[in-house]
């Protein structure tokens, strides 16, 4: 061959064990050779369980040899976020409090629930990838392990949460992760890292032994990858209801339809909120692409209240925060979080339940926009990859932008349960990756793959690797 193993997506991978052509033996030593390589510039793993990934490989092999293989997944390595608890591995979740409460026993010892289906699927977890502290923030580093930096560009950040995860799987380290969005936390950091990245619906992929909800149920876990058919690879092993996870058995079995015409609102800001017109352009870019694909595309404004939802996720978050410092005993040290951490304390009950009504008001909402249309188009970010030490860009567009002003296309998604994906978009002038979002209705995920895989082949990125070595 002469692709190296560790650049190949899932679906190249498990033909090649069929046919017995590479192992999954092979494929392991082949993407720890790469991590070994290129982690140290990029700080993406920081946890390994080589010893662990060894047995589940060798285990893979002599399935795939006595034709006994588990599925799409078998023998695949994986690196999963970490905020998700994986046996045999710490989750520190960024945080030297939570660090300290694992060792004294107090940390989660089982795989969440996700980990799980894709251990029973043969896929191989090679290690953690890195978080801000308690995923709380839109960039990754921690007093723990510090910054993780961009493969497209290791001054600048990858974003966050999931920023760990995207820089291992943009730079060769596993095809796939499993990360978390509770407001955009897979779909930013997947837009400045030049990968697709799914936020399910809410229940889509159930979840059960996972860390305290400090998003409640904003927050779920989905697949970042390469390529569509990897996400779909993944979403057919993690996307089944558990009778332990209710919201996991309201909605339909997962599957991914034909791509037919759709009615699409392409939602170029937020209000007044700066947007580098780079981003924008790429987003524009994107639109006419679905319009030449055959959809129906619109241009209008955000058809909800933007400042609501901003406010909505702001005291969830410093609640939430709040609440794990008060019943769990754990502080957060970033000057920021400790802000936000003591605005959740000062929260009265009517202001908590002003912002969980309005919630659920939003969701109303957009339910009833949806049957209008079928897909919102926007940026997934609003900003360019910035400096890996710095919690946020300051300025954007020419514009000041506050810690969220980043952030400003993300969060609605998570607090109305709908499902959303980062979409590569045509590239910065200056080659950094940019990403366009697509929504859609509670359940619709297929749908969201289904378009971005159309979306894929009438637009194909570049096809290179980062420049690492």
């Amino acid at each position: 061959m002469t692709e190296a193993l560790w650049s190949l997506p899932v679906v190249r991978l498990t033909p090649l064990f069929a046919s017995r052509t590479v192992t999954p033996l092979d494929a392991l030593d082949s993407v720890l050779a790469r991590l070994r390589a290129v982690n140290a510039r990029l700080n993406a793993v920081i946890a390994q369980d080589e010893a662990g990934a060894w047995v589940a490989a060798r285990a893979s092999t002599e399935r795939w040899a006595r034709g006994a293989a588990l599925g799409a997944l078998d023998g695949v390595p994986f690196t999963v976020k970490d905020n998700i608890p994986a046996a045999g591995l710490p989750t520190s979740w960024g945080s030297p409090a939570w660090r300290a409460r694992a060792a004294t026993g107090k940390d989660f010892l089982e795989d969440e629930l996700p980990v799980a289906r894709s251990r029973a699927a043969g896929a191989v977890l090679i290690g953690k990838t890195n978080v801000p502290e308690f995923t709380a923030q839109g960039y990754t580093s921690n007093a723990l392990s510090g910054p993780t930096r961009n493969p497209w560009n290791t001054a600048l950040t990858p974003g966050g949460s999931s920023g760990g995860a995207v820089a291992a799987v943009a730079a060769g380290i596993g095809p796939f992760a499993l990360g978390t969005d509770g407001g955009g936390s897979i779909r930013r950091p997947a837009s400045h890292t030049g990968l697709f990245g799914l936020k399910p619906s809410l229940g889509r992929v159930a979840r059960r032994d996972g860390l305290p909800a400090i998003l409640l149920e904003y927050e779920v876990i989905g697949p970042m990858a390469r390529c569509v058919a990897d996400l779909v690879a993944v979403m057919t092993v993690i996307a089944r209801p558990d009778p332990r996870d209710p919201a996991s058995t309201l909605l339909p079995p997962f599957a991914v339809p034909e791509p037919r015409r759709r009615r699409v609102l392409h939602v170029p800001r937020f209000a007044d909120h700066p947007v580098d017109p780079e981003i924008t352009a790429s987003t524009d870019a994107i639109a006419r692409a679905l319009s030449a694909l055959g959809h129906d595309v619109v241009t209008g404004p955000a058809p909800f209240d933007v400042a609501a939802a901003a406010v909505i996720q702001a005291t969830v978050s410093q609640a939430g925060l709040a609440w794990l410092e008060r019943d769990y005993g754990v502080a957060p040290v970033a000057d920021g979080l400790r802000e936000m951490a003591a605005q959740g304390a000062g929260l009265s009950a009517g202001a908590l339940f002003a912002a969980l009504n309005a919630a659920a008001e939003l969701r109303r909402h957009l339910g009833a926009f949806f049957t209008a249309y079928d897909l919102i188009l926007t940026p997934a970010a609003a900003a360019l990859p910035w400096p890996a030490e710095d919690t946020h860009p300051p300025m954007i567009a020419g514009l000041p932008a506050g810690p969220r002003g980043h952030a400003v296309f993300t969060a609605f998604a998570n607090i109305a349960g709908l499902p959303g994906i980062s979409v590569p978009g045509p590239r910065s002038s200056g080659g950094l990756p940019i990403g366009v979002q697509l929504v859609g209705a509670p359940g619709a995920d297929g749908l969201l793959l289904a378009v971005a895989g159309q979306l894929e082949q009438a637009c194909p990125g570049d096809g290179g690797w980062p420049m690492l070595e």
